[in-house]
């Protein structure tokens, strides 16, 4: 078929169609922010950043938890799929399942629930775990140090990192890259939940070909590289203070 050809009409379906399909499989600027379009998300972060509700610390974790399963939900759309054939009590049905499932990865102790959310949905994944910790000076600037490591082989694999708060961005860079320069990831997925202006203009300078999900985005982000309004500190609500 010569599309130059087809009447104006038809023209302007087939390039409606094109354009659905690419930005479906890489999201205007490479990032989805689920707030911006209602769904149940929204009840659940609201719920995250409830100051009453966080007093329940099980309900805070499965809110994190439905977090991440939507985000996976969201990414399972952009993978690759082939038919399958499967035997039922009555016949055989045709489907379509992933080729590949992605390669989950979190930065503990926060990401724990938010991963065990996309875990829930992608069953069959091996799974990265990531620890960074901030050295903050006597002169209120502060360092980001990757202290542990643990990841199966990433070479040509869909990566997602889960982390639950991007304030600066940084120790999430700092992993991802370190990541990228140890293996050739096929594709790099980062799902957050809360995030900072600031924190995605970092990684989007520093990670220009990764696909970033957001729960939602705040502006504002304090001195001491606290997100504000945020939701405080997602490790001590999940799991108790730290000394």
């Amino acid at each position: 078929m010569n599309f130059h050809k087809l009447p104006n009409s038809d023209k302007i379906k087939q390039l409606s169609q094109f354009l659905r399909i690419l930005t479906s499989k890489y999201p205007t600027h490479m990032m989805t922010i689920l707030t911006k379009q209602n769904s149940i998300a929204n009840q659940y972060i609201s719920e995250l950043r409830d100051v009453h509700v966080q007093k329940d610390r099980m309900r805070f974790r499965r809110n994190l938890e439905r977090v991440g399963e939507i985000m996976a939900y969201e990414i399972s759309k952009t993978l690759e799929y082939r038919q399958e054939s499967v035997e039922t009590p009555l016949g055989i049905a045709e489907t379509h399942v992933p080729v590949e499932h992605p390669v989950l990865g979190t930065i503990i102790r926060a990401g724990l629930p938010f991963h065990q959310g996309f875990l829930n949905v992608f069953d069959r994944s091996d799974n990265a775990f990531l620890a960074a910790y901030r050295h903050t000076k006597k002169s209120g600037e502060f360092e980001i140090h990757k202290k542990y490591v643990n990841t199966p082989n990433l070479d040509d694999k869909i990566v997602i990192i889960a982390d639950p708060m991007l304030a600066t961005g940084q120790s999430l860079v700092l992993c991802c890259k370190d990541l990228l320069a140890d293996y050739n990831i096929k594709e790099l997925h980062i799902a957050v939940v809360i995030a900072s202006e600031e924190g995605l203009r970092h990684v989007q300078a520093f990670l220009p070909d990764a696909i970033l999900w957001v729960g939602d985005v705040d502006n504002e982000l304090t001195s001491k590289a606290y997100i504000v309004p945020g939701l405080g500190d997602a490790g001590d609500l999940a799991y108790g203070n730290k000394e």
